[in-house]
Parts: C-alpha cells; structure tokens; sequence
C-alpha cells in the first residue's frame, strides 16, 4: 500500500508504526512487552482523542482514504471458495462491481460489491469506483441468481456515485440503478448492505435496499458529495466543510436518523491501518446481522425490506 497519511492523523500514524516495530521486536525480546503495552496505551488514547474531535468533512476524508480496504479485501479475509462471476450478459464487464458466489461460515452466499483501485493504473481500470450501467445490470444478474437459488446476498458500498459519463447515459444509467433496486426489492432472500467506505447517491443505493444496513466507523452514506453540495447550494467550494455538516452522512448521524441499524467498530486508527483487524471486526457484526434474519421466511423477507425503507424519513 501506498504510505498515504491525512494531515490530521499524522501522529496517530507515527505512533502505529512505532507499535508495529516493537511489536516485531517483542516477538523475540519479552523485556520489551511493558515497553509496547504503554506505547500501545498512548496510541489508543490519542487515536481516541484525536478522532473524536474529526469534523464530519475529515470523516469523509477518512471514508475516501487511499489505503481504505475495498470489496475485494474483505472478499479475501472474509470468505471462502470466491468464484466470480463477471458481465452483465447485455454489452461488457464493469469491473467498478465485482460480484460471485463464496462460502460466509460454510453458508453459501452471493457478494456484490464496489471496487475501488490502488494506484493510477487500477483505478483507471475500476473507473474510480464508479460504475457503469453494466455494472449494474451485472448486480441485477446476481440478484436474480440468489432468489433462484436460495442465497443469502451481502453487498458491499464504496463508491462516489454512479459514472454520470455519456456513453453510460446512452446505455440507460438510470434504468440500470432502477433495476437494480426492483430486483433488489423483490427478491425472497436475506440482504445485508455494509458501507466499507463512501457510498454516494442512486450509485450506491442500487447495492443498498437491504433488511439490513450497516456502516464502518467512518464510512459515509450522501445524496450528493460534500464538494457537488457546496457547489450547487452556495456556489462556493470553500464552504464544502458546512455542507458535509449539514448532510448528516457520518455514521453517527445515519444511526440515529434509521438509515443503518449498526456501527462497525474500526481498528485504531482507521480501518487502512489494519485490514485484518477491520475485517475480522465487520466479520462479527456481519454474521450478528446474517443471523437476525434465520427466522423470517422467503415470503416475509421482502416486506420487512418494504417496511424498513418505509420507515425512513417519518418523525413524530
């Protein structure tokens, strides 16, 4: 991974390579373990103090990072037997969405999932993580394949929004994200959405009408990103940290607005700073989430979707 480091988290991350290589060092010398459990109790109280004053625009900025786990980390850690399936059997394969079938705890499933690139090359190659109407169309494919079947479906959302290009326009954007959300409305199986990172507009809500929505610690979830807000409110891209304020799209404000049902704890720092610790923490809620839903029926799954989304939005 590339050493990307925020300027606000600057400290934190010093701190955590400092850990790392004592940690290397404790592993052959036990002199040193008093020597790392302080290190390691500075890290966390400054991690703690430092993110908790984060400004819902260094949120962002955290949900956006380089080195952030993508689809296919947790693909790796998460799950076994991962056979992807690619195209949308229509026109290509967008590679902004990978999706398969794996084994979750021995229980086959079917992954979808945005997929970001690490470098210019890759990214370029996943079109930032913005998919195409094919992508799209490919996620509906697999919808449908799990309703046939009888699989449980897990999707993963890190994207800025759906590719607003005009070859996707031409190709029907907006029919494909609508698609997406029928057959995901009407299919008979568990859904379970997860926000790894960002998750923009229609782009992202065409993997997210799930029974159940979870988010990382600092994933967000927009209408509009802070910088397209600011921009078309105001006219001025200097009041973009208002704007990301004023959106309510950091998990805390999602949680207590019903958007998502839980938070995912992320490791010290961030979950870029420790993709092993980030999945096997989503690995708990994930499998809590999964499990929640054993007893409703394929008849009732999609009107507790129905009645979730409902819900959203209504205040008394």
């Amino acid at each position: 991974m590339d050493n990307v480091v925020l300027p606000f988290e600057k400290p934190i991350a010093e701190l955590i390579v400092k850990v790392r290589e004592l940690r290397a060092l404790a592993a052959s010398d036990q002199s040193l373990g008093a020597e790392l459990a302080q290190l390691e109790e500075r890290m966390n109280r400054l991690a703690r103090e430092v993110f908790a004053a984060l400004t819902p625009m260094q949120k962002v900025q955290l949900s956006r990072h380089a080195n952030r786990p993508h689809t296919l980390d947790y693909v790796q850690r998460l799950f076994t037997e991962w056979c992807e399936l690619k195209g949308d059997r229509r026109f290509a394969d967008d590679r902004a969405v990978i999706a398969g079938l794996a084994r979750y705890h021995g229980l086959s499933v079917v992954v979808v999932g945005h997929q970001k690139g690490r470098g210019a090359k890759e990214n370029v190659k996943r079109n930032f993580g913005m998919p195409h109407p094919e992508g799209y169309r490919k996620a509906v494919r697999l919808y449908e394949l799990a309703d046939r079947f009888g699989l449980p479906i897990l999707t993963f959302i890190d994207t800025p929004g759906a590719y607003p290009g005009l070859g996707a326009e031409e190709r029907g954007q907006s029919e494909a994200i609508g698609a997406a959300l029928a057959a995901m409305a009407r299919v008979r199986v568990p859904i379970v959405a997860t926000i790894i990172g960002e998750g923009g507009s229609g782009g992202a809500l065409a993997l997210g009408l799930a029974n159940r929505v979870l988010v990382l610690e600092f994933g967000c979830y927009s209408v509009i990103s802070p910088e397209g807000c600011a921009a078309i409110l105001w006219h001025d891209p200097s009041r973009v940290d208002e704007a990301a304020a004023q959106l309510k799209i950091t998990a805390p404000d999602l949680l207590r607005l019903g958007v998502v049902d839980a938070i995912v704890e992320e490791p010290t720092g961030g979950a870029h700073q420790d993709h092993d610790g980030a999945a096997a923490l989503l690995d708990h809620a994930l499998w809590t989430a999964l499990s929640s839903l054993d007893e409703i029926g394929p008849e009732e799954i999609a009107d507790d979707r129905y009645r979730r989304f409902r819900g959203l939005g209504s205040f008394m």
